[in-house]
């Protein structure tokens, strides 16, 4: 049995390990944010991931905790959460991240996250020790976050063709090119609201599991909630250019009044979705209203054997990681 003081030790070993998934979180997913406002020239990379960074942080003080609620009390059945589980969780999720990172591919780090803390929960106490309530909005997000990016991005596309359709290119570029920044900068606020809320959730779970914070408690400590915040903005400011590649580039080619189309639609669901506390993946938002910003041009503007690729990499997410997930537990338990 543990002692105290070693209990606080792997407590604060396991928060330093969420903190680092949450930096990672920011890195993997910094192409979210930025791919669209870089593609299109409106801001160089190292003005953009500033940009991002600063609005990452700024969320702070918008939106309410709902999302870290889901996933500190949401998921997972009161008392079956220990530190095996959260190790295990952490490195399931930060495993995949690397591994679609490093492939380039724009996987999901909030449902490798989830699929992480599934597959620990599952490998300790069967699947009867998950709220299945907290785990069906998660799923069936992965379907509704990248639809309705896809249909707000194209009804923008379709209104904005509609309301511009007297001027020139010239002047919509020219107009689409500032307000590109107002959608960058409104896609990045909910990319930190929605993603940094998760990392706050499972070190809440960690926290009430080892008795360091109540389940009765309204809301986590401060110091997590700042943390996280500042961790997801700097690991934007660090940026993840092999996906800012295939976000800006692979699946269409954008110019601003489709970038400024892609992002508003995609932060519309992300403020949606912070505000009902689902936690969604910014990375199927933000493609979905891409590819359905390319196909208001013509079907054959979208790469689609590349967004093909993208949704097997969704597919596959939550199992790799929850597989992944699963033995880190195993060897946590066996070990310690």
């Amino acid at each position: 049995m543990q002692t105290a003081q070693t209990a606080l030790w792997v407590v604060v070993l396991l928060v330093a390990l969420a903190i680092a998934f949450d930096f990672m979180n920011g890195f993997h997913d910094a192409a979210n944010s930025i791919a669209t406002v870089v593609s299109t020239g409106v801001l160089k990379p190292g003005q953009a991931v500033l940009f991002a960074a600063a609005f990452n942080f700024v969320a702070i003080f918008i939106f309410h905790l709902s999302v870290a609620t889901t996933v500190g009390k949401g998921i997972v059945q009161p008392g079956i959460v220990d530190t095996h589980v959260v190790f295990g969780a952490l490195t399931g999720a930060i495993t995949w991240n690397l591994l679609t990172w490093y492939y380039g591919i724009p996987s999901s780090s909030s449902h490798a996250l989830i699929g992480g803390i599934v597959g620990a929960v599952i490998a300790k106490a069967g699947a009867s020790a998950l709220i299945s309530g907290g785990i069906f909005k998660t799923v069936a997000f992965i379907f509704v976050s990248p639809l309705l990016g896809f249909l707000l991005g194209s009804l923008m596309m379709v209104v904005v063709a509609w309301v511009c359709r007297r001027a020139t290119p010239s002047k919509v570029d020219r107009w689409f090119r500032r307000l590109q920044l107002v959608s960058a900068g409104a896609y990045s606020l909910g990319h930190g609201g929605n993603d940094a809320q998760k990392t706050i959730g499972i070190i809440w779970m960690l926290l009430i599991a080892t008795g360091y914070a109540s389940s009765s408690d309204a809301l986590p400590p401060t110091w997590a909630i700042v943390s996280c915040y500042m961790a997801i903005a700097a690991g934007t400011m660090f940026g993840g250019w092999r996906i800012v590649k295939t976000m800006g580039q692979k699946i269409t080619k954008l110019k601003p009044v489709g970038g400024f189309c892609a992002e508003t639609g995609g932060a519309l669901t992300l403020f949606l979705a912070t505000g009902l506390g689902i936690p969604v993946s910014t990375t199927h938002t933000i493609t979905g209203a891409i590819v359905g910003v390319g196909s208001t041009q013509r079907a054959s503007a979208v790469r689609w054997g590349v967004a093909g690729n993208i949704v097997w990499a969704w597919i596959f997410t939550i199992p790799a990681s929850a597989f992944v997930a699963a033995v880190a537990y195993w060897i946590s338990w066996q070990i310690f």
